[in-house]
């Protein structure tokens, strides 16, 4: 299989959560869960292929485990500033809108990057195998979840 393909398909999938961050659009009772719950899915699988490509070469330690729930953990962290910089109003027919900001892309993009270097840090501690790299999916789910529920739970005190 050729290795950029994943690597295309990663940059289409952050490229399209980004744009359509910035992007007017309404603030909805599930829609906003639709794609964290997709990228969640993903994110499993990847996670179990990252492990499965570890262990095929030796048992996996706790260092890239412990870095890995850590990556995740940050994701979280970016979803809450994240959405403390998502634009949050109401519109002409009352209906509850949402809008990100320059500082919600610089968000994201610092995001991607903190992502990449972690995803190298929990290779390099695996000594073998794809775990960080395959945890894109999980992380881009915590980040992009948290950053919806908490723009949601700003809409609805609106």
């Amino acid at each position: 299989m050729n290795g950029g393909v994943p690597l295309v398909l990663a940059v289409v999938v952050v490229g399209l959560v980004v744009r359509g961050q910035l992007r007017t659009r309404p603030v909805r009772r599930t829609g906003s869960l639709i794609a964290p719950v997709v990228l969640g899915v993903l994110g499993v699988a990847g996670i179990a292929f990252g492990i499965a490509s570890v262990v095929k070469q030796h048992p996996l330690t706790t260092l890239p485990l412990a870095l890995l729930v850590a990556s995740l953990a940050v994701a979280a962290s970016f979803g809450v500033a994240r959405a403390r910089t998502v634009q949050v109003w109401r519109g002409p027919q009352s209906e509850v809108l949402r809008k990100g900001t320059a500082a919600t892309t610089g968000l994201w993009l610092a995001s991607v990057g903190v992502h990449i270097g972690l995803a190298l840090w929990i290779d390099h501690a695996a000594g073998a195998g794809l775990l960080g790299t395959a945890s894109l999916y999980a992380y881009l789910a915590i980040g992009l979840g948290t950053q919806n529920l908490l723009v949601r739970r700003r809409a609805a005190a609106l």
